[in-house]
C-alpha cells in the first residue's frame, strides 16, 4: 500500500510539469514617448490551479522590469490566450523583451523581442 501511495504521488507531481514553460507567441505594441500598450499572446498547458501560466513582463536588455501583467486565473479551455497589458518605458530604451512565467517552471520559454514605436 506504501509504494502505491508513492508511485501515485509521484505521478501526481510530474503531471503537473509536463505543461511545460509557458511560451510567448505574440506581440502588438502601441504608444509614444513613455508609455505603451501591449497585446500579448502567451501559450501554456495550464492544468488548473496547480499550473498556469500566471504574468507576462516587459523588460529592459539590462534586465529592468518595465511592466508586469498579472493573469489571475488558469486558461485551461483558452489556449492561446491574448491579455492587455501597458509599461512605461524611459526614453532611450529602442527594444524591450516581453517574457512570460508559470507557477511551476517560473520564468522560461519563448521570449519575443519587440521594437518600441517611434524610437
Amino acid at each position: 500500500m506504501r509504494k502505491l501511495f508513492s508511485v501515485l504521488f509521484v505521478l501526481s507531481l510530474s503531471t503537473s510539469a509536463f505543461a511545460g514553460e509557458v511560451d510567448v507567441v505574440g506581440v502588438k505594441v502601441s504608444g509614444s514617448g513613455t508609455t505603451f500598450n501591449f497585446s500579448v499572446t502567451v501559450e501554456h498547458a495550464d492544468t488548473g490551479w496547480e499550473h498556469f501560466a500566471n504574468r507576462w513582463e516587459v523588460v529592459g536588455e539590462d534586465g529592468t522590469v518595465y511592466g508586469t501583467r498579472v493573469l489571475a486565473h488558469p486558461h485551461v479551455n483558452e489556449q492561446p490566450f491574448t491579455r492587455l497589458g501597458s509599461a512605461i518605458v524611459p526614453e532611450g530604451v529602442k527594444s524591450v523583451i516581453i517574457r512570460a512565467n508559470d507557477l511551476v517552471h517560473g520564468l522560461g520559454g519563448k521570449e519575443m523581442k519587440i521594437a518600441l514605436p517611434g524610437r
